[in-house]
């Protein structure tokens, strides 16, 4: 995938914010000084998630501010976990912007934070972005040098770049912390003999190429996969060759691939959860693939239905599995308000919303459904406490909630509550959707109120019901 170009004048704004930026870090001393620069420039990145200069100065200044102690803000592992959440749902979903645009937000109380590195270079590649992607590896290593996980995405980055002897030094970490890693031996012995092929020195007699070139047919004679193949043939019984062949596949995106395998490993393991929800997820994943390859409309309709059923099913049994999880029944309510099972997403958000760290969002998704049923006062009630609710670093479903209460006020002629969560609205963002023109038309309805319905005038051949005749 190649994103596309920004519009010139997107690009340019960007470029105006960022060079404002860029001079406040140049004199940058204080937390409060980094946090200016780092608002700038994240704005910068979510708006062109592509541009390295951006992720570059935005992690520089992270790293700064937080003194180089490489772990970030006091007790930052228990903050940001919405956005955490946010990440791992975006991946699976194959939402690569908005990785970034939740990666930025746990990035800023811990700019070494492994786990939001990788899933953010993760994103880039997926992008074409692989400026960005190095620059989220390579601050990911400068927390951990020995994660097996970086290095071995690094090692990979690098050979993705034709950086040959690069590709090489970095297997040579991964073999470091994994001295048996096969996929390292075979991709040195594969590296090596390109970069003697691509020097001339392939077919000279010394001892370095004749070690490469036995390294090499070693290894093309049997990939990784035949290996693993003939390992499962030899034996059947063993769970781990299947799992670690479908987690091959699932890396690959030959979700196809994996399935069976994994479907094979649960029928030897009918007790363990882990197989199975393993097994949905690829299905899941599979699916969204399809989806996003379908080239007509009816095909993608078809396959978005299909996608919604399993993943309900899929998520009803978690919900039976794990009764005391209030995100599993979270998850289960929003999908049956997308596919507009409105009662049945009422019965598990009202259960989901006692879960503080939900609350918010259940109330949003509530207000929807009510409205979804015409109950429109319970859901202008919901939309107003999920305003109080939802916290303000949640941004999206903050602005989203202001949005909906004033739009249901509008069509409700309820003018003050209208004119008061969309010009709130407007404050945090002027652009979302159509905000600044639903304040137009408040203003004009109240220049021009709209004449109240006359009374029917009255028959003279009907009584007038005070009991005349």
């Amino acid at each position: 995938m190649v994103r596309e170009p920004l519009p010139d004048s997107q690009r340019k704004r960007l470029e105006k914010v960022f060079d404002v930026a860029s001079k406040k870090v140049a004199t940058a001393k204080t937390p409060d000084d980094f946090d200016y620069v780092t608002k700038l420039v994240g704005q910068c990145i979510v708006g062109d998630p592509g541009n390295a200069s951006y992720v570059r100065i935005y992690l520089e200044s992270l790293q700064k501010k937080f003194g180089n102690n490489r772990k970030g803000s006091p007790l930052a592992q228990f903050k940001e976990r919405g956005a955490r959440s946010a990440i791992k749902k975006a991946l699976a979903q194959e939402q690569w912007d908005e990785v970034i645009v939740q990666g930025l937000k746990v990035l800023a109380i811990n700019p070494w934070d492994t786990a939001t590195l990788v899933a953010m270079s993760t994103a880039a590649n997926k992008s074409g972005d692989r400026d960005c992607e190095q620059c989220y590896l390579q601050t990911a290593l400068k927390g951990n040098q020995k994660d097996y996980t970086c290095n071995r995405l690094m090692a990979l980055a690098m050979a993705d770049r034709g950086l040959i002897s690069e590709a090489i030094t970095w297997w040579h970490r991964v073999e470091e912390i994994r001295p048996k890693d096969e996929e390292a031996q075979r991709s040195i012995a594969s590296l090596t003999v390109q970069k003697a092929r691509s020097s001339g020195k392939f077919d000279d007699d010394s001892d370095e190429a004749r070690s490469a070139r036995q390294k090499a047919q070693q290894f093309e004679e049997v990939t990784f996969e035949q290996r693993l193949r003939r390992k499962i043939t030899k034996e059947p019984e063993n769970i781990t060759n299947y799992l670690e062949l479908a987690q091959f596949f699932v890396t690959d995106d030959r979700y196809a691939d994996a399935e069976p395998l994994l479907a094979k490993a649960y029928e030897l393991d009918g007790n363990n959860n882990d197989i199975r929800e393993k097994w949905e997820d690829c299905q899941l994943r599979n699916m969204r693939h399809q989806i996003a390859h379908a080239k007509d409309v009816e095909t993608k309709k078809t396959l978005q239905s299909e996608y919604f059923g399993k993943n309900i099913e899929f998520c009803k049994g978690r919900v039976q599995r794990y009764p005391t999880n209030l995100l599993l029944k979270y998850e289960l309510g929003y999908l049956f308000m997308r596919t507009r099972q409105y009662a049945e997403a009422i019965r598990e958000l009202q259960v989901a919303k006692n879960d503080p760290r939900k609350r918010g969002v259940c109330m949003l998704a509530l207000g929807e459904c009510f409205a979804g049923v015409r109950q429109y006062s319970l859901a202008m009630r919901h939309f107003e406490q999920a305003i109080q609710e939802i916290p303000d670093r949640d941004a999206d479903n903050k602005k989203k909630a202001y949005y909906v209460a004033g739009r249901l006020a509008l069509g409700l002629k309820q003018l003050d509550p209208a004119e008061k969560h969309l010009t709130t609205l407007a404050g945090l963002d002027f652009n979302y959707k159509d905000v600044s023109k639903l304040l137009d038309k408040i203003a004009k309805l109240r220049e021009n109120p709209p004449e109240p319905p006359k009374p029917p005038e009255k028959d003279p051949d009907k009584p007038d019901g005070n009991g005349g005749g």
